[in-house]
């Protein structure tokens, strides 16, 4: 999926502007997104706000992520063509993402749920095998390129999370209470991503914020008494938010992942080696 840098420069901002005004499409057309939201509730249902709340700030280290891939320039050569080349190759990725995102807005809006999700499963997917399977590890607080680069596209996948969730649940489940099986999946398949290698917390964070989305938008939703809503799955899903919140802790903690001279370098595929400078490209 590479790309030159030349190209990159424009592309990214390009499609970043397609994801942006279809939003404010999607966000103030009759139906609004919101309107198919309520209108749509399932057992994956988070509290609509709290995914404006969560992109609002995203997308301003968007553009500050822009910013750099616009004002870097790998001619120069050294740690510029390391960092112009690092944050490049993140960038299909990134077009893939707004893309989608974009797109999906116009099936969710007309009410097409099953095609909509199509789009949410090739961006989740996308952005979760680019933090686990490309992303350069450590990062390198003192590299902007490196720092935004994490931000952005684990906090993408972070969200990619929540996403998938909701709109799986809701293109085929609409109106049900979770099953056994939901709420132990739920509680592994988070705990098993808490835990990974390469969840630091940025991640970590948004995987806790999907939680307590979750966990309050089944609250609300239980509270007025809606068909398949189920109280206890909230509280259920606050305890894992409160689990997956110490895991990330204490991994972070104890041993945090990041290049600081003498730290651990986690290679794309997981394992984990001594780095004498901590620096990965």
């Amino acid at each position: 999926m590479g790309i030159s840098h030349s190209t990159a420069r424009y592309l990214a901002p390009a499609s970043f502007i397609y994801d942006f005004a279809l939003q404010q499409y999607g966000i103030f057309s009759t139906p609004s997104m919101k309107d198919v939201h309520d209108a749509n509730l399932s057992f994956w249902s988070p509290q609509p706000y709290f995914i404006g709340g969560f992109f609002f700030p995203q997308q301003l280290f968007q553009l500050a992520w822009l910013y750099r891939l616009w004002k870097l320039d790998p001619r120069k050569g050294g740690r510029e063509a390391e960092e112009a080349k690092m944050i490049t190759d993140y960038v299909p990725f990134y077009v893939l993402g707004n893309v989608c995102i974009g797109t999906w807005m116009f099936f969710w809006n007309s009410n097409r749920l099953e095609l909509s999700n199509i789009f949410v499963i090739i961006n989740s997917l996308a952005q979760l095998f680019y933090v686990f399977a490309r992303l350069p590890q450590p990062m390198d607080p003192r590299s902007s390129a490196s720092l935004l680069t994490h931000v952005v596209a684990k906090t993408f996948a972070g969200i990619g999370v929540l996403d998938l969730l909701h709109n799986t649940s809701v293109a085929y489940f609409v109106d049900q209470a979770p099953t056994t099986l939901v709420k132990v999946g739920t509680g592994i398949a988070f705990g098993a991503l808490a835990l990974a290698p390469s969840t630091d917390w940025i991640f970590g964070g948004s995987l806790v914020y999907d939680l307590v989305a979750l966990a309050v938008g089944q609250g609300q939703w239980a509270a007025r008494g809606g068909l398949g809503s189920d109280m206890g799955w909230s509280r259920l899903l606050g305890v894992y938010a409160v689990g997956a919140a110490a895991i990330v802790g204490a991994k972070n903690w104890f041993r945090p992942p990041y290049a600081d001279g003498k730290s651990r370098k986690i290679d794309h595929l997981g394992t984990q080696e001594d780095a004498e400078d901590g620096l990965a490209y």
